[in-house]
């Protein structure tokens, strides 16, 4: 199966299936000399976790990492870092009954026609399960670039049609709504909506935001590894996200060029940019100012409401999905949000330190 890998030069690989024995990552490009530990990794993951709030799945994972090499004595070695999470609330039987029948939005139809078969508990490999690698991998590399000053802070802008007014943002408030929505005011009736939706045995989609700031100018190449072109696929090889969203995004197709450009002026010595609608991106490159992302999230596809399918055998049924599943997707993949983000742009960090002979020239001859 190919496309399991991520990265260049900081690369990402995933395992595992939901209903397997373990899921993990192997990170590969980790610098020797970073402190690293289980604790650390357990910060981001337990943002992700299984049964962490009420608008999630029931399913109660503790997502326990277990480092299995890379690390010694509590510094990382050059080597590759493999890391390994136990699967221990699998209920399989929960899927017994879609067995042999496609659930609409999921990747059991394509799937099974591309491989001819298919892992149809809670999706295999196209469970949502797999990003428990992603978020390792982020927690990594967020350590990395915590000590280069680059901070990424990911939060959950819209649930359905409520939305997180920017006058209303408060960073702390972030870890304070449950699902992660940095204006409280928004969040209850966020909340409110998806309980709604949990009532009429529905579900929720949103927008996911990223901000990424301090970022050195120049990151990312012109033509086709350009920095939003690598963020929006990292971004949108997560099954959910459906559109990716750079600074001002799709508005840009209704101004016009004197509305949509940033005017440059200097201040402090340093040139600045009067406004942001590139997002803090031109010509594929950083240009010093904060990157602005959204991710676009589709409802969670499985519902209980009855909908029409077909089995494999090309026969017309109609399917109510039960078990353990997220109403919404939105809180949960906050973190994976933030965690791919911090993948591709150390990725494209590593890579620009080749750029100039200068840099080269200034590192081997010290």
């Amino acid at each position: 199966m190919a496309g399991s890998s991520f990265g260049n030069h900081f690369t990402i690989t995933t395992w595992g299936e939901s209903h397997g024995k373990a899921i993990g990552v192997v990170v590969d490009g980790v610098p020797a000399g970073l402190s690293l530990s289980e604790e650390d990794l357990c910060i981001f993951l337990k943002r992700r976790r299984p049964g962490s709030n009420p608008y999630g799945t029931k399913r109660n994972e503790a997502d326990m990492p277990e480092i299995l090499s890379g690390v010694f004595e509590g510094k990382t070695t050059g080597t590759p870092i493999s890391v390994m999470i136990r699967n221990t609330s699998q209920i399989s039987r929960d899927y017994s009954n879609i067995a042999n029948v496609y659930r609409p939005g999921h990747a059991d139809y394509t799937f099974e026609q591309k491989f001819g078969f298919r892992d149809y508990r809670g999706g295999g490999r196209s469970s949502g399960r797999e990003t428990i690698g992603r978020v390792v991998a982020g927690a990594i590399a967020s350590k990395i670039l915590a000590s280069l000053n680059i901070s990424v802070m990911a939060y959950t802008r819209a649930i359905g049609p409520i939305v997180a007014e920017g006058t209303h943002f408060s960073q702390k408030d972030i870890f304070s709504s449950p699902i992660y929505m940095p204006d409280l005011a928004a969040s209850a009736k966020a909340e409110e909506y998806l309980t709604a939706c949990m009532k009429e045995t529905d579900s929720a989609g949103g927008i996911i935001e990223c901000v990424v700031e301090h970022m050195p100018v120049g990151i990312g190449e012109p033509v086709f590894d350009k920095l939003d072109a690598q963020l929006a696929k990292a971004l949108m090889s997560i099954g959910a996200v459906k559109a990716v969203e750079v600074g001002d995004g799709v508005l840009v197709s209704q101004k016009k060029g004197s509305e949509n450009n940033d005017p440059f002026h200097i201040e402090d010595g340093k040139v600045q940019k009067s406004s942001n609608h590139s997002g803090g991106i031109l010509g594929g490159m950083s240009d010093g100012s904060e990157i602005i992302l959204r991710a676009h999230v589709k409802p969670t596809p499985s519902i209980a409401k009855s909908q029409n399918t077909v089995t494999n055998a090309g026969e017309e049924t109609t399917i109510s999905i039960h078990g353990r599943h997220d109403p919404v997707i939105v809180p949960r993949a906050v973190v994976v949000v933030e965690s791919m983000v911090c993948v591709t742009i150390l990725d494209l960090l590593m890579e620009n330190m080749s750029s100039k002979l200068a840099s080269i020239i200034d590192f081997y001859q010290k």
